[in-house]
């Protein structure tokens, strides 16, 4: 396959006509965009079956970089719409393959990396109150983000004695105590 054909085939996967495909294979910013634009139709649809192949498809592209951003943001499309942390385990357990592909050991690292936060962050939203390893073993944009989200005072008080960085353990700890919570 030409990077020409994966960029039409994608784009005719998702009914985006509006793009000029030798544009998008000159330049790598555009073509990134195509393919963030793909992958949120992509995402928008229920069948899941498709996405392995899609992935595969735009981490053939030379500009790593974009694909990662690409499949990072596919990541968190479809942990924004699975119903549980079992579901995106058995989603993320197809896709990983196909990230053991990039050449850049970083890009690889931060898309599991990704994963794993989404893990916790689906296991908390089922209930699931992390202890202090399992919240050292997320990024600091995770724990950030569960210091800003979470509305559990017991998941708040882990990440507000736990959190890697003061600002993060400061947001958790003014949030756990904010009428907010206690009256809910």
């Amino acid at each position: 396959m030409t990077m020409h054909s994966d960029v039409a085939e994608l784009l005719a996967e998702a009914g985006i006509i509006d793009v000029d495909v030798d544009e998008a294979v000159a330049d790598d910013h555009v073509r990134t965009s195509v393919y963030l634009r793909v992958l949120s139709v992509i995402a928008s649809s229920r069948s899941r079956d498709r996405d392995r192949a899609i992935v595969a498809t735009i981490l053939r592209d030379p500009d790593e970089s974009g694909a990662k951003t690409a499949v990072v943001a596919l990541v968190d499309e479809i942990a924004g719409k699975v119903t549980g942390p079992a579901e995106f385990r058995r989603w993320s357990a197809e896709l990983l393959p196909e990230v053991d592909r990039l050449k850049t050991e970083a890009f690889r690292e931060f898309i599991r990396r990704r994963v794993d936060d989404w893990l916790l962050q689906l296991s908390v939203e089922d209930g699931h109150v992390p202890t202090p390893a399992e919240l050292a073993g997320v990024t600091d944009w995770m724990q950030r983000h569960l210091a800003e989200w979470s509305r559990s005072p017991a998941v708040l008080a882990v990440v507000a004695d736990s959190a890697r960085t003061k600002k993060t353990r400061n947001i958790a700890k003014n949030r756990a105590g904010s009428r907010e919570l206690r009256t809910e």
